[in-house]
């Protein structure tokens, strides 16, 4: 592209130069046609002043080549305006050639028939305004007696008020003009040979400056679109550079019209002045005419020129921009059958299905051979290689840039006709090794035939018994010529093609099977044929069994591949054929209002999806093609891309809400027919949540033949993690689901657990506790366990369909898990636990379903306050100082949470010898949001930090019965400053001595 730009350039600068060589030269000739710099005076302009023809160039000439400018009989002259005297005799002295005004002008005044008032008057007005120089002015004086006479007195006495530096000749009669200037280059009128016409010489002028102007117009306008062409770069889509090529071929239009227009203004005008010499040949012109003709030649020869000049480099031009245009042609051409090549090829890589039987296959195949002659896009894609070679072949200035995707389109073509070639080879091998286990069974099922056929009386008989065995003998004989019996040598044979939809294992089984009822039949009838015993040998394993296992864990893993294919080509084919078909303008008429711009919402983040497999997860599904026992690796590496799935699920909702909507609109119904699906769109929405599921099918299959294999724990890892995923993803349908809820759900941290309870509530009201009325009937709630919150939810009907059919939830309540407590066993029911909260003011009475998940729940809810706990403490130690002093205090107002050491983790006699230990806990000292109660529950060896209802800790404070803490030694676990005369400021890790506590609860 920069190459070709820099060739364009190159051309349009020459040609600007020479426009501009040629813009030069017709402003010079015109000039010169001018004699003026600046506002030149054209004949046309004072046309009426010229037409009174009181002076005129008559093309005559003196001796020296000086031009004459008479000055006729004019009566009126010394009524002229001074303008109109001055504008006719600038124009006339600027008509002649630089040269022979250089030597100055003749002035032949003719002033015969008038009076010696108008030749004075004359003389000075000439002397005064003559614009141009002057070589010598000869004058006619009056012929009348008394005027010559006064005329030459007057003459002699009046010379020096004239003031002219060129001398003054009066003349008597035209016969003494003629010693001065010869005949030939006077008019007729001053007896001269001469012919002149006055206005054929205005008609003449105008059209010489007319044709001068057009001309000098014409080279500007070549100048400005040279210009213009030098500073076009060459466009980079196809419609831009046809409409510049029609753009600049209209222009080039204009100027060869323009052009030729000129030139037959030029040829006419030439016509008319040589038009004397045509009617006759002995016509001599005099100077004025030569210089006309020489001008209007020079300025045709010019034109013709810059025509010649103009047309070799259109050429040029038009070369280059149908050249420009080609190229974007065939780059448009092949970025799209490069897009269609590429999604034959991604459909043909996926194609790997291999039937159920041969019928089956050859159907496939004919399928195959239906797609190639559809994938026309080869036939497409080589011909525009060849369109590419006859480019190249042109010298085509690009060829840089074409002869590159000429090589990559023929690659790509070889490439998807070898892919084709070895599909059907894969396709003709699938269906050999499809009749070959037809053969095989079809051996088992006569072998059942021969084995019923035979009657046990006739057997009986050693005749009998020869027969039949002979009939058996002669069955295998023809069964092993065919090589029917031997399933290993197509396990080794068809090895590229086995699949599970083979079935290579049951066959061999049945095979087996078949095998043993003949080999005891002949032990049988060898036994009742022979004469003697013969002993019986026994029957060796046969080697197929050995591998049955790696048969079966080969099946699970190629299953698994080729449901990832299909899976990423279905995805594929949703995004292509649906997706980009929304953002197609041909399309555009064809979507309902209610589906404009909701692109997102349809198909969620499946293009993530589909990215992640298709680049990432199939291929390194692939990599452990020959290692299906350590394939839980795979899974295990990539459990946090998997979970995109879960953002996909959340979004399902509304997807199924938008398809309700719109699936019966033209769109959809368009876009299958051209995908010539059956299933509608909703069938392939749903793909990607029947393929997490799959995964976990497909894991466990895979965890079932890999007892004792070095993979099984990341199989069993990796189907922990997948359910882990399910489990989260089912946790998130119901998490969009809540209601009512103020704040934001992604504040309260990961969603632990959800669920649905009976719950009852309590509340503390003065010194007693009172169960709330309305509450001896439960309340149904659905409980959501967040790291930071425990949200209660009532549970509103299912309505819709399909996914619209999901529960709602409307927020009752939360409690802020900094805040709460909990009592692991209620009284009377395994299956009740209490959530409690500010010293047990709120109680919370929960009956799970069943125990277990009861037990799950406890278990979750005290791993977040043991986490809480453990964070808080860390933060705490930070602060705290290694310093321990011996504090004795006397009366102090801290509020101590008391915490013994549980005597059953204490070995027997040292029960009485450790010291009792307790938390010291201020509330001032405590987090934003946490309470005494939560804290005061500390962890114990046996239960995992929390105690159950019977432990004194997680009991509540009224069943303690007011029992004070006992005298001893405790541990500071908070900071506490001294905000009183009786109060002491103490640290965390300080130890203190307790005395006694008084009846106030004052330590």
């Amino acid at each position: 592209m920069a190459k070709a730009t820099g060739v364009t350039r190159a051309a349009k600068a020459i040609l600007t130069c020479m426009l501009s060589t040629q813009m030069v030269f017709f402003t010079d000739e015109y000039d010169e046609i001018m004699q003026q710099e600046s506002s030149p005076l054209c004949a046309a302009d004072i046309s009426p002043d010229l037409r009174k023809q009181f002076a005129f160039l008559s093309g005559g000439r003196g001796q020296n080549g000086s031009p004459i400018i008479i000055f006729p009989e004019y009566p009126a002259f010394g009524e002229l305006e001074e303008q109109e005297f001055h504008n006719v005799l600038t124009y006339l002295t600027s008509i002649p050639s630089v040269c022979s005004t250089g030597v100055g002008f003749i002035l032949v005044i003719d002033r015969r028939q008038d009076r010696w008032a108008s030749v004075k008057g004359t003389l000075l007005r000439i002397a005064g305004s003559f614009p141009g120089n002057l070589q010598l002015v000869l004058v006619l004086r009056p012929t009348a007696l008394f005027q010559r006479t006064i005329s030459d007195i007057f003459f002699k006495l009046n010379k020096d008020e004239f003031k002219m530096k060129v001398p003054v000749i009066m003349l008597s009669s035209v016969t003494e003009l003629h010693s001065y200037i010869d005949r030939t280059q006077l008019t007729q009128e001053l007896g001269g040979t001469q012919e002149y016409c006055h206005e054929k010489w205005i008609s003449h002028r105008t059209a010489i400056e007319g044709f001068a102007l057009m001309v000098k117009k014409t080279a500007q306008t070549l100048q400005s679109f040279g210009t213009e062409l030098a500073e076009t770069e060459l466009p980079n889509d196809v419609e831009a550079t046809s409409n510049l090529l029609t753009v600049h071929t209209d222009k080039k239009d204009k100027m060869k019209e323009d052009l030729r227009i000129a030139l037959c203004q030029g040829s006419r005008l030439l016509e008319s002045i040589n038009e004397p010499l045509v009617k006759d040949p002995d016509y001599t012109m005099n100077q004025d005419e030569l210089e006309n003709l020489a001008t209007v030649q020079r300025l045709l020869g010019q034109l013709d020129e810059t025509e010649t000049a103009f047309d070799d480099f259109w050429d040029k031009h038009q070369t280059k921009l149908e050249q420009c245009l080609q190229l974007r042609h065939f780059e448009q051409n092949f970025r799209e059958v490069r897009a269609h090549l590429d999604m034959v090829y991604d459909r043909l890589s996926g194609f790997s299905e291999v039937g159920i039987s041969p019928a089956h296959v050859e159907h496939i195949l004919k399928e195959l051979n239906n797609h190639e002659e559809r994938a026309c896009v080869l036939d497409r894609a080589l011909t525009l290689a060849c369109d590419a070679d006859q480019l190249i072949e042109a010298s085509h200035y690009a060829v840089d840039s074409i002869l590159p995707k000429c090589s990559e389109l023929r690659a790509v073509c070889e490439e998807i006709s070898s892919i084709l070639k070895a599909k059907k080879a894969y396709l003709l091998k699938a269906m050999e090794l499809h009749q070959c286990l037809e053969k095989a069974t079809k051996w088992c099922d006569d072998g059942i035939y021969l084995l019923a056929s035979q009657p046990v009386d006739k057997c009986q008989s050693q005749d009998g018994a020869e027969s039949a065995l002979q009939e058996i003998e002669r069955f295998l004989e023809t069964a092993n010529q065919h090589k029917l019996t031997d399933l290993s040598g197509i396990w080794r044979d068809y090895e590229s093609v086995l699949t599970q939809d083979f079935r290579v294992d049951k066959v061999f089984q049945k095979q087996l099977s078949m095998q043993e009822k003949f080999e005891k039949r002949r032990v049988s009838l060898k036994k009742l044929a022979a004469k003697q015993t013969r002993p019986v040998q026994p029957v060796a394993p046969r080697p197929e069994i050995m591998c049955l296992m790696s048969v079966h864990y080969r099946h699970v893993m190629n299953e698994l591949l080729e449901t990832e294919r299909a899976y990423v080509e279905e995805l594929l084919c949703v995004l292509e054929g649906y997706g980009a078909e929304m953002d197609n303008p041909a399309m555009a008429n064809l979507i309902p209002n209610t589906l404009l711009h909701k692109k997102d919402i349809l198909f969620g983040n499946m293009p993530e999806i589909y990215q992640f497999h298709k680049k990432t997860f199939l291929r390194e599904l692939e990599a452990y093609t020959d290692y299906p026992e350590l394939v839980g690796r795979c899974f295990l590496e990539r459990m946090t891309d998997l979970q995109i799935y879960e953002k996909y699920c959340q979004n399902k909702p509304r997807s199924e809400s938008l398809w309700r909507q719109c699936s019966d609109c033209v769109f959809f119904q368009e876009c299958q027919k051209k995908l010539e699906h059956k299933l509608g769109l909703d069938s392939y929405l749903l793909k990607p949540v029947q393929r997490i599921t799959k995964y976990q099918l497909l894991l466990k299959e895979l965890l079932k033949y890999s007892k004792g294999c070095e993979g099984e724990d990341d199989l069993q890892e990796a189907l922990s993690s997948i359910l882990g995923i399910l489990k989260a993803v089912n946790d998130s349908m119901h998490l969009i689901a809540i209601t009512g809820y103020e704040g934001n759900l992604s504040d309260l941290g990961r969603l632990m657990m959800q669920g649905s309870f009976s719950v009852w509530t309590e509340h503390k009201k003065g010194h007693a506790k009172v169960k709330d009325l309305a509450r001896f009937k439960p309340m149904q709630r659905h409980l959501f366990l967040h790291e930071k919150a425990l949200l209660f939810c009532k549970k509103r009907e299912e309505n819709g369909e399909g996914y619209e059919k999901a529960p709602s939830y409307s927020f009752k309540h939360s409690l802020s898990m900094t805040a709460v407590g909990i009592t692991e066993n209620a009284k009377g029911d395994n299956k009740k636990f209490e959530i409690w909260c500010n010293s047990r003011e709120e109680v919370f009475i929960v009956q799970a379903p069943t125990p277990e998940i009861k037990t799950a729940w406890v278990n979750e809810i005290r791993k977040v306050l043991t986490g809480q706990l453990k964070a808080y403490r860390e933060a705490r130690q930070q602060k705290s100082s290694d310093q321990i002093s011996q504090l004795t205090p006397t009366s102090t107002s801290l509020t101590l949470s008391p915490f013994k050491t549980n005597p059953k983790t204490l070995k027997k006699g040292e029960e009485k010898k450790t010291d009792q230990m307790s938390q010291l806990i201020h509330s001032s000292s405590l987090p934003q949001g946490f309470s005494k109660a939560s804290l005061s529950v500390d962890a114990s060896e046996e239960n995992d930090g929390y105690s159950s209802a019977e432990d004194p800790m997680n009991s509540d404070p009224e069943d303690e019965g007011g029992k004070k803490l006992s005298p001893g030694r405790y541990v500071v676990v908070a900071d506490h400053d001294k905000n009183g005369p009786q109060e002491l400021t103490v640290k965390s890790g300080d130890s203190v001595q307790l005395v006694r506590e008084g009846d106030d609860g004052r330590w």
